[in-house]
This record gives C-alpha cells, sequence and structure tokens, in this order.
C-alpha cells in the first residue's frame, strides 16, 4: 500500500473508524513479524511480540498526530514492545524454551550442499556479531539494511539525529564486514579438513 494511503488510514483509525485497522494490519503486519524476527530470533516470539504490538498501536491509536508517518510511529511501538520483553526476560532470567524453534528451518532442496553450507555459516556469522554488538548499533543496522527505512526516519523511532543513526550503522556493518572477512580467510581450511575427513572415511 502507498505509505499516504497507509497513513490517510491511520488517521481514520485515530479518529476512530475501525473498518482503517484492516488496512493497516495488513500492511504492516509482514514488515512488523520481519522485524521483530530479526530483533528476537525467534518466529515463535516474534508472533507474540507483534500481537502486543498492535494491541498497543490500538490503546495508543488516539496519540497518533494526524497527518503523521505511520510506518515510523509502528516501528518505535514493536521497539518498545521487544525492549520491554527482553528487559523482562532479564529480570526472570529465563532461557528460550526446548519446545521454541528458533529460526525458521531452510528447506535446501535442490540447493548445492556447499553453498547452502556456506550460506548458513555467514547467517550464522551475522547473527553472532548482531548479538554482541551495542543494542544501538543493531536497531540502527537491522531498521536501514533490512527492514528498507530511511534514516530519517529510523531516527525518528530510535529517538536519535540521523547522523547518529548513520554513525551507528556504520559501526555495525564494519563489525559484521569483519567478521564475514575472518570467515572467508578461515573457509579453505575448513573445506581442507572436510576432505580430509571424507578422505579418512574411506576404507
Amino acid at each position: 500500500m502507498d505509505e499516504s494511503l497507509l497513513n490517510a488510514a491511520m488517521d481514520r483509525y485515530a479518529c476512530g473508524d475501525p473498518r482503517a485497522f484492516a488496512a493497516l494490519h495488513q500492511a504492516l503486519h509482514p514488515r512488523l513479524l520481519a522485524y521483530l524476527t530479526r530483533m528476537s530470533g525467534s518466529p515463535v516470539l516474534a508472533d507474540d511480540l507483534l500481537q502486543e504490538t498492535f494491541l498497543r498501536m490500538h490503546r495508543a491509536r488516539s496519540t497518533f498526530a494526524t497527518g503523521g508517518a505511520v510506518i515510523p510511529w509502528a516501528y518505535a511501538i514493536a521497539r518498545n514492545v521487544h525492549i520491554d520483553h527482553a528487559r523482562a526476560a532479564r529480570l526472570r532470567a529465563t532461557e528460550r524454551l526446548p519446545s521454541d524453534p528458533g529460526s525458521e528451518t531452510v528447506d535446501r532442496g535442490g540447493v548445492d550442499a556447499e553453498s547452502a553450507a556456506i550460506a548458513a555459516e555467514a547467517a550464522r556469522a551475522v547473527e553472532r556479531v548482531l548479538a554482541r554488538i551495542p543494542a544501538s548499533q543493531r536497531d540502527a543496522f537491522v531498521l536501514i539494511r533490512y527492514e528498507g527505512l530511511s534514516v530519517i526516519d529510523a531516527a525518528a523511532i530510535l529517538g536519535t539525529t540521523p547522523t547518529a543513526v548513520k554513525l551507528r550503522a556504520f559501526r555495525a556493518y564494519e563489525a559484521l564486514r569483519a567478521e564475514l572477512e575472518e570467515l572467508k580467510r578461515e573457509a579453505p581450511a575448513r573445506a581442507r579438513g572436510r576432505v580430509e575427513g571424507g578422505a579418512d572415511g574411506r576404507s
């Protein structure tokens, strides 16, 4: 949906038109779900956080500024939901349930095994970096790189300046680049290990 139409739908919803919610939900659901999945690392948890996000949007709809942009507003609410959950989880000192499948299993059918292994290792490297860098850098990087938001919108969501967002995203990018470069350097050794392991297993 065009952003101007989406903003108009939010204006109607904020003014009490419940029929406008369908359009908002259809447009925002996939984007916010993808964002929360990346932030939480779990599709199961992301779905729960998304429901809470829409609930908070409903409760806060009357505070939406007429003529404003709904996408940054919705992302800001989703981010707060994730932060609140993470804070509560730390306080409870809980761990992910064994039944939580975590990241969705990718169907490798028809994909070259070596290429799939390299892609999987790269994805794990990205996850490691995003998990260890400061949350401010991770948030900026995810919003710009994965969610495709503008620097201005990301700054509005994060409550900071565009310059700060650019710097945070750049630092995250540099950390990811260093990790992936290290992965490339280690790739030949891992490949030799697989070959030698296969040879040793043959009679």
